[in-house]
């Protein structure tokens, strides 16, 4: 009887532990998943919470079809040292250009290329703004730009 029951705790103790593991290991795996965290399809709350937060906007414009800009999505906005100054500085808003309010914002920035992508003022005013794939450190670059030119 006690060989069975020191078998069924290391048993226990032995899935517990995994479980534990297996847990802890998933939940940091979430806690490292960086990411520009975007406000989608929705330009008046971006605009108010740039207002509230006295922060330039950062807008992707892109269509679903546009393989540049799932590039874009997939290796650039993914980067840490991307993400944390994105989410740091800028109240970022992801636009497809082909619904809602896209439409008019493709018309108000003269969009001729995807993905572009713009800097604008709190008042939705346009500092900056650029075409095409950018890899982590071209879009560091540009945002470091933009700011600075917000600044004069």
């Amino acid at each position: 009887m006690r060989k069975k029951f020191l078998l069924f705790t290391a048993l226990i103790s032995t899935v517990l532990g995994s479980l534990y593991a297996f847990n802890t290991h998933n939940s940091m795996e979430a806690n490292n998943k960086t990411e520009i965290v975007f406000i989608e399809q929705d330009w008046t709350k971006t605009q108010q919470l740039a207002k509230e937060n006295h922060k330039l906007i950062f807008v992707d414009l892109y269509a679903t079809w546009c393989g540049p800009c799932k590039m874009l999505k997939k290796n650039t906005f993914t980067n840490k040292e991307v993400a944390d100054f994105f989410n740091a500085n800028f109240i970022n808003a992801s636009i497809d250009v082909e619904k809602g309010v896209g439409l008019t914002l493709a018309e108000q920035y003269n969009v001729s290329m995807l993905p572009t992508l713009v800097v604008t003022r709190e008042d939705g005013k346009p500092v900056l703004f650029t075409t095409g794939y950018l890899d982590p450190k071209e879009l560091m670059k540009f945002a470091k730009a933009a700011i600075d030119k917000s600044k004069k």
